[in-house]
């Protein structure tokens, strides 16, 4: 994959297509010759993936994708493997290109049969080479029962561009859904390989530009990008030798109610664990004494009422409101009384869904909602909410104001004036009790320190799932939320040690 930086973004089908079509029509890069560099870059991949793999089964459909199939055939052949062409549908279908070197797959000695269920026992690698981004609609008859073949084969599956059946805009599957072990995808990123369901079904994403000049991504407007820690955080200035802790803000965690002081600890521990200077603790008066004993840097207070809260907010600089704050008059009284300041912060748990019964624009702020609260917010279903994750993403922008960041695998953020980015990160160990906590404190933390909103919510998300990679590293079920508070601190020393 080249460098330059149209690699990190991502697009929508039509988007893809039209790339396509200006390598083609500009650029003089005939259909074939991308399609050849499709297949090879598909099976340098599949080669080093699977080094010991020897026979290989190519399932085909009619489309543009089935000629990439062919491609990764004939060369497989002439790397000496043993390869059987399944193809779907007829092939008269194929357009001129893809007849073009399927002839050449022919001519090369190889052989295709009509698809046949359980065909696929007998292989050690399997690619899928069905519909690619050409879906549309529901999946159905043959291909469908090809599909489930395919999963059900208990081989490795390789998915050229997009695993069939999976819609590359969302990431939602479309009735029945190649689950692949990786997938090479072609001259642009697709969001729908990282966010909803997305990865559940992409395995390892390569990509592979096919060596389309930048001049053609210049032509052509993104959707968005993927997010880079590594980027990131040199975006956040070193601190001066001289640095103060009233120089690195004062983040104030509201929430706790009683039952729920610990989502409030850990907002605040996170907050402190990724440098905000101070850190102070308004919760409930049954739990305050206790919450920061085992952790005396932070300072909390037990307030009983929006009124008592108000000494802390003229002390703090930015807000984190929400972490176990609950629906009761007591938690709001104090969402009423922290909205009515002029400060900037993260709203997240139960502050969301308390602004979703009393809706208002928050310019300055981030609001943090996972796919339920995203769909108090806007009146819709969870489903819904997850059908279309960016179209949500604009929506909550759009209702509310400021930052949203739509958590989930391939968490979304977003603001008004800016393209959305995607955090490619996808990780089940975070399917924990607090793991949002720590996220907001985090987000918080980082925004105490003078980083825009914008930048803030960026960075808190990636930092965070990558502290949720290490600390998941010995297992991902029993992983808890405050496992990842140390390494935010390390993620933040060592930015030289992070992948993008």
């Amino acid at each position: 994959m080249k460098n330059h930086p149209i690699n990190t973004h991502f697009y929508r089908t039509q988007q893809i297509r039209a790339l396509d079509r200006r390598a083609i029509e500009v650029q003089g890069i005939p259909g074939t010759a991308l399609m050849v560099r499709a297949g090879e870059a598909a099976f340098r991949a599949l080669a080093r993936h699977f080094p010991t793999a020897r026979r290989l089964a190519v399932v085909c459909g009619v489309g543009n994708n089935g000629g990439d199939g062919y491609v990764v055939a004939r060369l497989a052949r002439e790397a000496g493997w043993i390869v059987q062409v399944w193809q779907l549908g007829d092939p008269a279908r194929f357009s001129s290109d893809a007849q073009q070197v399927r002839q050449q797959y022919l001519m090369s000695g190889g052989h295709s049969a009509s698809w046949q269920t359980g065909c696929l026992e007998s292989v050690d690698v399997v690619v899928d080479a069905l519909l690619g981004i050409g879906i549309s609609g529901t999946v159905r008859g043959e291909v469908a029962d090809a599909i489930a073949n395919i999963n059900a084969s208990e081989r490795p599956v390789v998915a050229l561009d997009v695993p069939s059946g999976l819609n590359a805009d969302t990431g939602q599957p479309l009735g029945e859904a190649v689950r692949a072990n990786l997938t090479v995808t072609f001259i642009g990123l697709k969001p729908g390989l990282f966010t909803g369901a997305g990865p559940d079904y992409c395995g390892t994403v390569e990509l592979a530009d096919l060596d389309v000049p930048k001049a053609v991504f210049d032509a052509v407007p993104t959707t968005g990008y993927v997010l880079s820690l590594s980027s990131l955080l040199h975006q956040f200035p070193p601190r001066a030798p001289s640095t103060h802790k009233g120089q690195c803000g004062h983040c104030l965690v509201i929430g706790g109610s009683p039952g729920y002081g610990g989502a409030a600890r850990l907002a605040a521990e996170a907050a402190a664990r990724v440098g905000a200077g101070l850190v102070t603790v308004a919760t409930h008066p049954d739990h305050g004494p206790f919450l920061g004993v085992t952790r005396p840097e932070l300072m909390v207070h037990g307030v009983r009422n929006g009124k008592e809260l108000a000494p802390l907010l003229a002390r703090a600089t930015v807000l984190v409101v929400g972490p176990g704050l609950g629906l009761t008059p007591w938690g709001r009284s104090l969402w009423k009384a922290a909205l009515a300041t002029n400060l900037s912060g993260v709203m997240d748990a139960d502050g969301l869904n308390l602004l979703a019964q009393q809706p208002t624009r928050l310019e300055s702020w981030i609001l943090t909602p996972h796919p339920g609260e995203a769909a108090r917010l806007l009146g819709q279903t969870t489903t819904q909410v997850q059908a279309d994750r960016l179209e949500t993403l604009a929506a909550l922008v759009e209702r509310y104001g400021g930052v949203g960041v739509l958590k989930g695998a391939g968490t979304l953020v977003g603001g008004p004036r800016e393209q959305p980015g995607l955090c490619p990160l996808a990780n089940p160990a975070l399917a924990s009790g607090g793991m949002g906590d720590v996220l907001a404190g985090a987000i918080g933390g980082l925004l105490a320190q003078g980083l825009t909103p914008a930048l803030a919510a960026r960075l808190g998300v990636c930092l965070h799932a990558w502290a949720g990679v290490l600390a998941s590293s010995a297992g991902q079920r029993g992983t808890l939320a405050g496992d990842l508070i140390p390494y935010l601190r390390q993620g933040l020393a060592n930015p030289s040690e992070l992948q993008p």
